[in-house]
């Protein structure tokens, strides 16, 4: 089995991405647990941001690198908070916060106008200066509820309404969560890519 660092040290997008990678032959480990801190993400696009994470924790580690950069794009609010998910309400990676402030900025929305979807990209460099990086996107459509629903998954996956399923993405269990999220279908398209290698 290959190792590869995760170019973040957030444990639940490990959870997500592991068992989805682990039949393609790879071990992820997150650069935090080797002792890798986190880039500066200063791309103005998610593509961008993941190519830079990847390249990060790869020139630090000298191992294959999975950068990933994601985030819920609404349309009522031009796209917030699109790059800035994770900072949404000042601190990074406060979910409890841009959850709240997201329910404010959506209050007196209905229907269409509370369409949103997570996007992903990941990016897969062989080593650090590869000049042919493998590049994977997923779409998740859905909608931003009125109040926070479930306990599961992680960042605005409470306040996320999975439309066919009637369920907040919180609310999801994980391996059909992983199947069909932004992450998952960025992920089964990143294996086809490797595949075809």
């Amino acid at each position: 089995m290959s190792r590869l660092v995760l170019a973040t040290s957030n444990a639940g997008k490990l959870a997500e991405l592991q068992p989805l990678l682990a039949p393609a032959g790879f071990e992820l480990v997150t650069q935090g647990a080797l002792g890798v801190g986190d880039a500066i993400e200063d791309g103005l696009t998610f593509l961008e941001n993941a190519l830079i994470k990847a390249r990060h924790a790869s020139a630090a580690t000298g191992l294959p690198a999975l950068g990933d950069d994601s985030g819920l794009v609404v349309d009522a609010l031009g796209g917030a908070p699109g790059l800035y998910s994770a900072r949404y309400a000042g601190v990074h990676g406060d979910s409890a916060a841009n959850n709240a402030k997201l329910l404010g900025e959506m209050e007196g929305l209905v229907g269409a106008r509370r369409r949103a979807h997570f996007y992903c990209v990941l990016v897969l460099l062989r080593h650090f200066d590869d000049p042919q990086p493998l590049v994977a996107e997923g779409v998740w459509p859905g909608q931003v509820l009125e109040a926070a629903r479930g306990s599961g998954g992680f960042g605005y996956d409470p306040v996320f309404f999975v439309p066919g399923y009637g369920l907040s993405a919180a609310e999801l269990e994980p391996g059909l969560k992983n199947r069909i999220s932004h992450r998952g279908l960025a992920l089964a398209r990143l294996r086809e890519r490797l595949a075809e290698l």
